[in-house]
């Protein structure tokens, strides 16, 4: 298990820094400048031919990662844990072994940083899994140490820690069992370990210079009261602001992206909770159904966050089916979810193989953690799936292996796609080249036209004299926007800036057009 510093350091760490300027406080624009890059560590890239991804096959992906567009990424946990996915640590300051070191880990952050790209890395504090030490060192041991730092049922004689959604142990995709525990929230001494935890990583030397440093977290579950036991509440108060605050003590530019955990619009975590950023759940429910009252219901409300805060606009992450698959394969599905994430108010997020057309659905037929590994598969990065560098870790499992949703020669892969100008691929890099240049996309105001009964969704971004207004039809068939008193110059930023008349457009069936003022 690898060790970066030790926790005894941990007052020097929050020691305020003798020198370096700190970075400027967290703003909505900065974030709205943002697209985030959602990576399964696991799955991403192999350097060293075990099939596992490791932290040297990312830092070698930095540059194809930077070509697309994308401004930061954000990694599924690196703790060592007994489930492939990682969460449920047993080490919350090491990395995995089967990622590499921790000289690896600093190279990744400075080669990352060097190229402009801030990464954030996801935590998980409300429990940890088997064989963590707080656990073993305390299990039936009255008195022990780390005692009160888990959340045992009988306190007296340290027995009967309180389980994860009340089931004992947990199978993994391979066959092993782990238990998962809840820990003691409410304890201070828990509380400030963990608040010293996330210093380190935001500053690793404690210099105050942060080049080693991480440049936020995800938090993963976040509830204010512990899935709904009432025994742990009123946690954003009295756990997660003081640990957010010690961060940004260190670090006032750091991002705290909640992840809700009722996947709801997530107003309580930004107001309540202290957060920079939730996730936009309502539009990606919307977008699957491609309903058009639906849709703009979700894109007014992501797009109006609270001051100071953002939204993050997603089609995918680990937990959900991919979005190709729940689309039916229908390309021009996919391309209206990207135009209707990727050009909106709020922070864009994708997650790897999304701009390819990755599939994949939770099986619900396997009783393990192995359920969601359709969603977690190899990124393709060439059309053989067997290959150098393809993170194929699951090809033990038979299941997953034979039920894998991508293969080798279905065409979804980068090399097959990169040069090819009608790929989903290049349709994302296009999109993505238009958010950095045109300021209305990334900081304009957000209004909805086409309020008819129409399935056009139609979307005017504004920035002074800049417009860009945003086309998708949600339905089977043709439509023609109702689209009056807008003023003439509009190209089409998609077909070679050619001239164009917004109000004489047809829509073909799930068709998108993006065009620009002059």
């Amino acid at each position: 298990m690898i060790r970066a510093l030790g926790l005894a350091l941990a007052a020097l760490l929050l020691a305020s820094p003798a020198s370096a300027t700190p970075p400027e406080k967290v703003t909505a624009a900065a974030m709205r400048d943002e697209v985030i890059y959602h990576i399964f560590f696991r799955s991403f890239r192999d350097s060293n031919g075990d099939r596992i991804g490791d932290l040297n096959g990312l830092t070698g992906s930095l540059d194809d990662i930077k070509a697309l567009g994308v401004t930061s990424l954000l990694l599924t946990p690196l703790q060592p844990s007994p489930f492939y996915h990682n969460y449920f640590a047993t080490d919350f300051e090491g990395i995995d072994p089967a990622y590499g070191t921790m000289d690896e880990y600093f190279a990744f952050i400075r080669a990352a940083h060097a190229r402009g790209l801030k990464v954030y890395l996801d935590e998980e504090f409300q429990y940890v899994a088997e064989g963590h030490p707080w656990l073993t060192s305390s299990r039936g041991k009255p008195g022990a140490k780390f005692g009160p730092y888990i959340l045992y049922n009988r306190p007296q004689t340290n027995e009967e820690p309180e389980p994860f959604l009340g089931v004992p142990a947990w199978p993994g995709y391979d066959g092993r069992w782990a238990g998962i525990s809840m820990v003691n929230l409410k304890l201070p001494a828990v509380r400030g370990y963990f608040a010293r935890l996330l210093v380190r990583w935001i500053d690793p030397h404690g210099d105050g210079s942060l080049r080693d440093g991480v440049d936020g977290f995800r938090i993963d579950h976040m509830m204010d009261d512990l899935d709904n036991k009432h025994r742990l509440t009123n946690l954003f108060a009295d756990f997660w602001a003081p640990i957010f605050a010690a961060v940004r003590a260190r670090n006032p530019g750091a991002r705290i992206i909640a992840e809700q955990a009722d996947w709801g619009s997530g107003d309580a975590w930004l107001t309540k909770g202290d957060t920079d950023m939730v996730f936009a759940f309502p539009l990606r429910f919307a977008l699957e159904k491609m309903d058009k009252s639906a849709i703009v219901n979700a894109l007014a409300a992501s797009g109006s966050a609270p001051d100071g805060k953002e939204r993050i606009l997603f089609l995918e992450n680990h937990d959900m089916d991919r979005f190709m698959s729940v689309v039916g394969g229908d390309e021009r599905k996919a391309r209206i979810g990207a135009a209707l994430t990727l050009l909106m108010r709020g922070t864009p997020s994708i997650y790897y193989g999304q701009e390819l057309g990755m599939r994949g659905r939770i099986d619900p037929k396997v009783k393990s953690d192995g359920a969601h590994i359709g969603l977690r598969e190899a990124y393709r990065w060439t059309a053989d799936l067997d290959t150098a560098g393809s993170a194929i870790w699951y090809r033990s499992d038979a299941t997953a292996w034979g039920n894998r949703f991508n293969r080798s020669g279905d065409g979804v892969s980068l090399a097959e796609e990169r040069d090819r100008p009608d790929s989903l691929y290049t349709f994302y890099r296009r999109l993505l080249a238009l958010r950095a240049v045109r300021v209305e996309l990334r900081q304009g105001d957000q209004r909805m036209l086409c309020d008819d009964t129409t399935s056009a969704v139609c979307v005017l971004r504004t920035s002074g004299d800049r417009q860009v207004l945003i086309l998708a039809n949600t339905s089977a068939a043709s439509v023609k926007p109702a689209l009056t008193g807008l003023a003439a110059g509009w190209v089409d930023l998609l077909d070679d800036n050619r001239p164009v008349d917004p109000g004489a457009i047809t829509l073909p069936p799930f068709g998108v057009r993006v065009l620009g003022s002059r």
